[in-house]
């Protein structure tokens, strides 16, 4: 073994600690010791994608390994830091406890917060002492740039919501919906393409505000449709291949019966 390290039968969270800080040693790993923040962010998206599918599969022992990944990118993150002396892993968890601390004064202080709404009532108007925000707008700003879309405008929504700007029920927001589905219709005919893209966005927005208001995650949702589609998709290629055709050479009608028999079949077996 070219480097000292002591093997065991139990690791904790230092042990991590030091074999991070070894691979990236000179006498460690190559490709550990080339990487960057950079070179490495997408790898964190694609891990906690991965914890994500886990959860939805109700896979423990996924999970458990997946949480495993996006701790290593963690740990790698945060050595890279240290190794330009700013900060490490432990500088990290004792900012995010005193955050933490800071951030529930419901639970720590002598903040009243009897449910959850005012739990975030409660969170929010800390975070805006803490960070020195005025306004909603700010905390609208304050969120990812780099989040799902779907996501980013819920978040929005949630927040303008918060300070009373939002629609009395649902039916508001539908109402809402059909308008803007109304003026795609109208771009569409009009053929100009810069209209269309914001109708467009307009009524994906609204939708949003819909699934908000009926409590269902739009991300999520729109995730499940994609994943039902390609489930059929997958069904409509079968049948034609029984039929001795190809998709391309098939006419839109026969398609439809192909479409309206995979979703006969996919019901049949969720019944069984």
């Amino acid at each position: 073994m070219r480097v000292n390290f002591e093997f065991k039968d139990k690791y904790n969270i230092d042990d991590l600690i030091s074999i991070i800080t070894l691979l990236r040693s000179p006498d460690g790993c190559p490709w550990d010791r080339e990487q960057t923040h950079f070179s490495i962010k997408k790898n964190f998206i694609e891990e906690t994608y991965e914890v994500i599918e886990a959860i939805d599969n109700q896979d423990t022992d996924n999970l458990k390994e997946e949480l495993g990944d996006v701790l290593l990118q963690i740990a790698l993150h945060c050595e890279m830091e240290r190794e330009v002396c700013h900060f490490d892993l432990k500088d990290v968890c004792d900012e995010l406890c005193k955050k933490l601390i800071i951030r529930h004064p419901h639970v720590f202080g002598d903040v009243v917060a009897d449910n959850t709404q005012e739990a975030l009532t409660s969170w929010d108007a800390v975070k805006k002492s803490t960070k020195g925000i005025k306004n909603q707008s700010e905390l609208m700003e304050g969120i990812p740039s780099a989040l799902p879309a779907l996501m980013k405008a819920q978040k929005v929504q949630h927040k303008a919501a918060n300070v009373g700007f939002d629609w009395d029920s649902v039916d508001g927001a539908i109402q809402k919906l059909d308008e803007e589905i109304n003026e795609l219709k109208i771009a569409v005919k009009q053929n100009t393409s810069p209209e269309i893209e914001d109708e467009l966005g307009d009524v994906l927005f609204s939708c949003v505000n819909v699934s908000r208001f009926v409590k269902v995650d739009s991300e999520e949702a729109l995730n499940s449709s994609v994943n039902k589609f390609i489930k059929r998709f997958k069904i409509v290629e079968q049948l034609a291949r029984e039929n001795g055709c190809e998709l391309s050479d098939c006419s839109i009608d026969q398609l439809d019966v192909f479409w309206d028999k995979a979703k006969e079949i996919i019901k049949t077996e969720e019944l069984l």
